[in-house]
């Protein structure tokens, strides 16, 4: 059906000068790199330019809408999705050109994710499929959801092979700061759905989360880092609540 598609690899970038270069090395095979910036102070701009990349640039509105709005920026049939921190191996490239041959419109990668230079294969670091690979016009971001996003398709979807390399942390400090901001987001949406931290959500919901990674999920696999991760989400998961509670103390009606 599909006779010699374009693809095109997007990426979505916010001060990104560290990994930018890195990220276009490994999606050279694609038939056009668009990096769409979200007015990056660091050269991210000049070293994307200088990679042979398409800069395009737009406030950033949230992860769906700038999603939604990168998808307007080629005219490619396809559309594969990467973040700055992520890398496209040679196998994975070669089976994107061989799948969008295919009737799906939509294709899950999974992705192994290295935190302080250690690879997570348990505690729910791993297979981690992302939905990435889309064709255009069949697909697109729910506008609903603030971060993790969520695709909507018009068709069928299908699981690649080969893996994402995702180098998500450098430091356990940067660990620290992006969770905080994800309970921040999560105790937003729960709020946005009427829902109320009751007293036993402060020590139960952080024990059930140590317990699906580290027994259900197997982080005791990961040794001493499975340990500390579950341990670490748990705890997140507590602060989700306690932000949770922040914001109807300080904001007791629907969210704005």
């Amino acid at each position: 059906m599909f006779v010699n598609p374009r693809v095109a690899v997007v990426i979505l970038t916010k001060n990104e000068a560290r990994h930018i270069q890195d990220a276009i090395a490994s999606v050279r095979w694609a038939d056009q790199v668009v990096v769409s910036d979200s007015y990056s102070d660091d050269g991210t701009v000049a070293l994307a330019e200088a990679a042979g990349a398409v800069v395009t640039q737009r406030a950033f509105e949230g992860w769906a809408v700038q999603r939604n709005a990168a998808l307007e920026t080629t005219a490619a049939d396809w559309v594969f999705f990467l973040d700055a921190d992520e890398r496209v191996t040679p196998a994975l490239a070669a089976e994107i050109r061989q799948v969008i041959q295919g009737p799906q419109v939509g294709w899950w990668a999974p992705r192994y994710n290295y935190i302080v230079g250690r690879r997570i294969d348990h505690a729910g670091w791993y297979p981690d499929y992302q939905m990435r690979l889309l064709k255009r016009g069949f697909t697109r971001y729910d506008l609903t959801r603030p971060v993790h996003e969520v695709v909507e398709l018009d068709g069928e979807a299908g699981h690649l092979h080969n893996h994402l390399l995702h180098y998500n942390y450098d430091t356990w400090s940067q660990f620290y700061t992006k969770q905080r901001r994800y309970a921040r987001y999560e105790a937003t949406i729960l709020k946005a759905r009427g829902i109320h931290p009751r007293p036993h959500n402060y020590i139960l919901q952080p024990l059930r989360e140590f317990r699906r990674r580290y027994l259900t999920l197997a982080g005791w696999r990961d040794g001493w880092y499975g340990l500390r991760l579950s341990a670490l989400m748990a705890y997140y998961a507590g602060v989700t609540y306690y932000e949770l509670g922040q914001l109807w103390r300080t904001s007791p009606g629907p969210p704005e």
